[in-house]
């Protein structure tokens, strides 16, 4: 996965734009102002940026070194802070109760250590801390407008729930198609999973 996303992201500019994800911009109310965001899977940073623009405290981590370096530049560039972590979310985990949210977006992991991979992440945040994830649900195999081709690689709401039991209280939680508009990666009516919930004490 290294490769590809380093395929990826060595294109000329931002395959999925700099701007910030319209869920994250949505529910970033729920944040703590000023509060530590992990940021997995962050890739060229617009995410990651965008939660330093507001204040947050981040850590971007991916496993894609070109998308690192991009991070970087747009972070320079828009004058804000960002650590960043070069990590394979097969086996990389923060340390536990440490951060205050954790977003995820697209972030598309095999069923082979999803689940794995979500519980580990689940477990960095702190009591209350955030979870917010948006990804492609398995509906959106047959759409131009992005996500993997291989349905193991798309998630169900159930299949998210499932991921955070007994870890997080579900705040929100929906599935159904919305109007892309991130990059030349993302664009076009899509159909995707998106679950919000709030870590237990």
């Amino acid at each position: 996965m290294r490769h590809f996303w380093n395929q990826r992201f060595a294109e000329p500019g931002y395959k999925y734009g700099t701007a910030p994800n319209a869920f994250l911009q949505a529910e970033s109310g729920r944040l703590t102002p000023g509060g530590r965001v992990l940021v997995p899977g962050d890739g060229e940073g617009r995410n990651g940026v965008w939660l330093a623009q507001q204040g947050m405290r981040v850590c971007s981590v991916d496993s894609s070194q070109v998308g690192l370096d991009k991070a970087r530049a747009l972070a320079a560039e828009r004058g804000v802070s960002l650590d960043i972590e070069a990590g394979d979310l097969e086996v990389w985990a923060p340390m536990p109760g440490r951060w205050d949210a954790l977003v995820l977006v697209f972030v598309h992991l095999p069923s082979a250590f999803r689940a794995g991979a979500h519980r580990r992440l689940a477990r960095g945040l702190a009591s209350g801390g955030v979870v917010i994830v948006e990804a492609f649900h398995p509906d959106q195999l047959g759409r131009a407008s992005g996500g993997p081709k291989d349905v193991d690689m798309l998630y169900t709401l159930a299949q998210l729930r499932d991921d955070f039991a007994g870890l997080c209280d579900e705040l929100l939680g929906w599935e159904g198609e919305v109007l892309l508009d991130e990059g030349p990666g993302h664009q076009g009516a899509g159909c995707v999973t998106r679950y919000v919930g709030r870590r237990l004490g």
